[in-house]
Formats: C-alpha cells, sequence, structure tokens
C-alpha cells in the first residue's frame, strides 16, 4: 500500500495517538515491566524454560488494552519491529516522565476562524 509509513519519527507519532488513554498505557507499561522482569529472571536463574512468559506478557497486556481499552488494531500487526521498538520507547518514557500516563488528548481537526 502507498500509505505507509515510511520514518520511525512519523510512526511514533502515529503510535502515540493509537495509545492515547490512560488505560491503554498502563497495560503496556506493566506488560513490558513483566517481560523486563522475566528476563532478569531468567539471567539469574538460568532456567531458560520461562522465556515463553516475555511474549505472553508483552503481547498480552498490549492486545487486550488495545481491544477492551482503547478499541483499536495494535500497529504490531503492519509494523511490527517499529511497534515493538515503541513500546519500549514508551516504555522508558513513562518511567522518567517524559510521557504521562494519563495520555495524550486526540486532536480534533478544526477550522480557523
Amino acid at each position: 500500500m502507498s500509505d505507509r509509513i515510511k520514518t520511525f519519527s512519523e510512526f511514533y507519532r502515529f503510535y502515540l495517538t493509537e495509545h492515547s488513554k490512560m488505560g491503554t498505557r498502563i497495560f503496556h507499561f506493566i506488560g513490558t515491566l513483566l517481560v523486563f522482569f522475566v528476563i532478569g529472571y531468567v539471567i539469574s536463574s538460568g532456567k531458560e524454560r520461562f522465556l515463553w512468559y516475555v511474549p505472553i506478557f508483552g503481547y498480552g497486556f498490549a492486545w487486550f488494552s488495545h481491544a477492551v481499552i482503547e478499541k483499536n488494531k495494535p500497529a504490531t500487526f503492519r509494523y511490527p519491529l517499529w511497534s515493538l521498538i515503541s513500546d519500549f520507547r514508551l516504555f522508558f518514557e513513562l518511567l522518567i516522565g517524559k510521557q504521562k500516563f494519563t495520555g495524550i488528548p486526540v486532536q480534533k481537526k478544526t477550522e480557523e476562524i
């Protein structure tokens, strides 16, 4: 399709609009945090069998929030790599306060008078 997003910067702006609700951001944050916990546990314990939790937590929390809270289709299906990178970027931006859990207001186009 010719309407595909061509740059990561443009994609991330789109990604943030698809994650505009507080609940979606909270579920993404928790899922990504659990991914880090699992990876840390596997590294410290050597129990690789627990790695199968990574996609369950990472995608499960995210996809649930898109279906139930945001009511949109996850960007993962069209942009898998950029979506994964954006999940981690949003996680760290939420962690340091650059992004807020309250989400962003969806701006509607208005005509200037």
